[in-house]
C-alpha cells in the first residue's frame, strides 16, 4: 500500500522540476501545439478555396495594325486614243517602251488638211478686206452700218474656220500624256484611225499604289497618312502611307478600298502584284496574355477571369491582336492578376486560393 504514494510523490517531483528548471522547453511544446491548431483550422478554411495560378500583368503599349490582302496598281493608267479619222504613217513603238511626257506615239496622215487650211486663210484674207472697206465707206457716209456688221460676221466666221483646220491638223500628232510605260504596242503602220480608235497604252509606275480592302469594323480604326508597308508576292517589302479611304463600300463584299502611295522610282513593282498590306494604328495600351485565358460568361461575352482578394470574377476584354508570343487584350484594369491555371474549375464569385505569378 505504500508503493502508490511513492509513485504520486515521484510524479509531482518530476513534474515540480519540469515547471521550475524546464519552463522553456515547456513553451515551445505549447507553441507548436497552437501551430499545429492554426494549420489545421486554415486548412479547414481553405478546403472550399479552388486553387488557381494567377499571372500578374500591368498595361502596356501596343503596336496594333490591321493586315489586309490586296494588290498594286499603276498610279496612271491612260488609253491614248485618235481624236480625228486618218490613216497612221509612224513606225510602232513596242510595248514594254519608256515614253517621256509629249513624246510622238501616232502620226497620222494629213490628207487633204493643207489644202482645206490654205483654202480657210484665203478666205480670211478676202472676209477681213471686205470688212475694212465696209467699215471705211460707213465711216465716210457712204454705206450702211448694216453692211459693216454683216462684213465683220463673215470675218468672225473665217477666223473661227482657219482655226478649226489648224486644231484638226494638231490631232495627226497623238503625243503620251505623261512619262510613263507603254502597255501595249501603238497602232500599226496603215492602220486607219477613228475618233476614239486606240493609239496605246501608257502607265505610269514611278509611283504605285498598294489597294486593299478593310472591313465595316476595321476601316474606322484606319487614318489618313498612317504608316503602312506590304510584303510583296515577289518577296520585295515595300513600305508607304495610306493616301485614300472610301467612304462608298461596296456592294457584294460590304468592303471598302484602301489606297497606299508607294514610291517605285526602280519600276521594279508590276502592276497587279499581288500584296499583303500591313496598316499600323495610333498607339493603344493592352495586356499581353496567353490565348487560353479567354472564356465566356453565361451571356456569352468574351473575357477572362481574374483573381480579386480571393474571388474570381469575369472582366469583358476586346481582343486588339493575336501573334505567337500571345494575345493582346483591351478592356482591363491597368494592373491585373488573371486566372491562367484552374480557370475551368471557377465561376462568377468563386473562393480561389491564387498563386500570383510575375508579381514583383
Amino acid at each position: 500500500m505504500r508503493l502508490f504514494p511513492i509513485l504520486v510523490s515521484i510524479a509531482v517531483a518530476i513534474a515540480i522540476y519540469f515547471f521550475v528548471m524546464e519552463r522553456d522547453l515547456l513553451k515551445s511544446f505549447s507553441a507548436n501545439a497552437e501551430v499545429e491548431v492554426a494549420t489545421v483550422e486554415e486548412t479547414l478554411e481553405r478546403s472550399d478555396s479552388v486553387s488557381v495560378v494567377a499571372q500578374h500583368s500591368i498595361e502596356q503599349d501596343v503596336q496594333s495594325g490591321i493586315i489586309l490582302r490586296g494588290r498594286t496598281e499603276a498610279a496612271r493608267r491612260v488609253d491614248v486614243r485618235a481624236q480625228t479619222s486618218s490613216l497612221v504613217i509612224s513606225e510602232p513603238l513596242r510595248k514594254g517602251t519608256l515614253v517621256e511626257q509629249d513624246q510622238l506615239l501616232c502620226s497620222l496622215d494629213a490628207g487633204i488638211r493643207s489644202a482645206q487650211l490654205a483654202e480657210a486663210k484665203a478666205r480670211l484674207a478676202d472676209a477681213d478686206i471686205s470688212a475694212t472697206n465696209a467699215a471705211d465707206l460707213a465711216e465716210r457716209g457712204f454705206g450702211p452700218e448694216t453692211a459693216v456688221v454683216s462684213k465683220q460676221a463673215g470675218l468672225r466666221a473665217a477666223q473661227s474656220g482657219v482655226m478649226q483646220i489648224e486644231q484638226e491638223i494638231t490631232r495627226l500628232e497623238i503625243r503620251a500624256p505623261f512619262a510613263g510605260l507603254l502597255e501595249t504596242d501603238s497602232a500599226e503602220l496603215g492602220t486607219l484611225m477613228q475618233p476614239g480608235s486606240l493609239c496605246a497604252t501608257v502607265i505610269d509606275l514611278k509611283t504605285v499604289k498598294l489597294v486593299g480592302f478593310a472591313t465595316e469594323t476595321d476601316i474606322n480604326r484606319i487614318e489618313l497618312g498612317a504608316f503602312a508597308g506590304a510584303d510583296l508576292v515577289s518577296g520585295k517589302r515595300v513600305l508607304g502611307t495610306v493616301t485614300f479611304l472610301s467612304r462608298s463600300s461596296d456592294p457584294v463584299t460590304r468592303t471598302f478600298r484602301v489606297e497606299i502611295t508607294v514610291d517605285n522610282a526602280d519600276l521594279s513593282i508590276r502592276d497587279g502584284e499581288t500584296a499583303e498590306i500591313g496598316i499600323a494604328l495610333a498607339g493603344e495600351k493592352g495586356h499581353l496574355l496567353p490565348q487560353h485565358v479567354l472564356t465566356l460568361n453565361t451571356n456569352g461575352t468574351l473575357g477572362v477571369r481574374v483573381a480579386e482578394n480571393g474571388i474570381a470574377h469575369f472582366m469583358p476584354i476586346t481582343i486588339l491582336r493575336d501573334g505567337p508570343e500571345g494575345i493582346w487584350l483591351a478592356g482591363l484594369p491597368k494592373v491585373v492578376d488573371v486566372i491562367t491555371v484552374g480557370l475551368e474549375f471557377t465561376v462568377e464569385g468563386s473562393k480561389i486560393d491564387a498563386t500570383i505569378e510575375g508579381a514583383e
